[in-house]
């Protein structure tokens, strides 16, 4: 999608794509209220999703996902509106999300006192991506931190055997604006070349349940789930990835921690 006043830099907005294409691209709390019609969208305790604005009421904020379905939604605020097109894109990674936060123990229940796992899972919600390829290589590429072997070297196998999906909204808010060491938190899976000629639909389907089903079984609760993946390398994202000598930038393109120079 490239229609004019719709920022996509390296198309990391497509999975939103369905959405953003049916109301204005601006954050308007009236177009996630048309876009949930004829929508079923359920909490997994089975309560129907709102976007409300927020309010004091004593519950915190996952718990009245929870309890109500009711999801704090401030106006005019494009985190909270990428936010709601997420729970629109991927609902049942969401739901399971919100579960694994209401199911916490008493103590860490509240925003204060998250706790080592729910920061884990915070951490994807907010900044978390899919990377998916069908060329195995690349993704071991992504595990050694061989960022322009990667993204120069292999740019022509990129293109055609790798796609980065967002999840995180954080991450949504800022590509509006990308910047220098803009970076996110990726779950890797290997595909098959069919699944990558499935239409767009089918692959939100796919990895939403996915990652729900990870999520259901305990999985991604531990930093070390996930892996970073610097977005600004990524071709198209900034037309400075168009040099070779953009990837020497060592303090955007770090090495792993087994390969640092002295």
């Amino acid at each position: 999608m490239n229609r004019p006043g719709f920022p996509s830099p390296g198309g990391l907005l497509t999975p939103l794509s369905p959405l953003l294409e049916q109301v204005p691209f601006a954050p308007d709390t009236a177009s996630l209220d048309l876009l949930l019609v004829g929508r079923e969208v359920r909490t997994a305790s089975g309560q129907r999703l709102s976007f409300v604005p927020p309010t004091r009421d004593g519950l915190a904020y996952e718990q009245r996902i929870w309890a109500r379905g009711e999801v704090a939604t401030r106006r005019d605020n494009w985190h909270d509106f990428f936010n709601a097109l997420v729970w629109l894109t991927f609902p049942q990674s969401k739901a399971a999300l919100n579960a694994r936060h209401a199911s916490a123990p008493a103590g860490a229940a509240s925003e204060q006192a998250r706790g080592r796992e729910r920061d884990a899972l915070t951490h994807f919600d907010e900044c978390g991506v899919v990377v998916v390829a069908s060329d195995a290589s690349l993704l071991d590429l992504v595990r050694r931190f061989e960022w322009k072997a990667l993204f120069w070297e292999r740019r022509v196998d990129l293109r055609r055997a790798l796609r980065c999906f967002v999840f995180g909204h954080a991450t949504y808010e800022q590509l509006l604006r990308p910047f220098r060491g803009l970076a996110a938190k990726a779950l890797l899976y290997e595909v098959s070349d069919r699944w990558l000629q499935a239409s767009l639909r089918q692959q939100l389907a796919d990895i939403d349940q996915r990652l729900a089903d990870e999520l259901a079984g305990g999985k991604m609760l531990l930093p070390q789930a996930f892996h970073p993946l610097p977005l600004m390398g990524l071709p198209g994202v900034t037309p400075a990835s168009e040099h070779a000598t953009y990837y020497d930038d060592r303090w955007q393109f770090r090495p792993g921690r087994g390969t640092r120079g002295v």
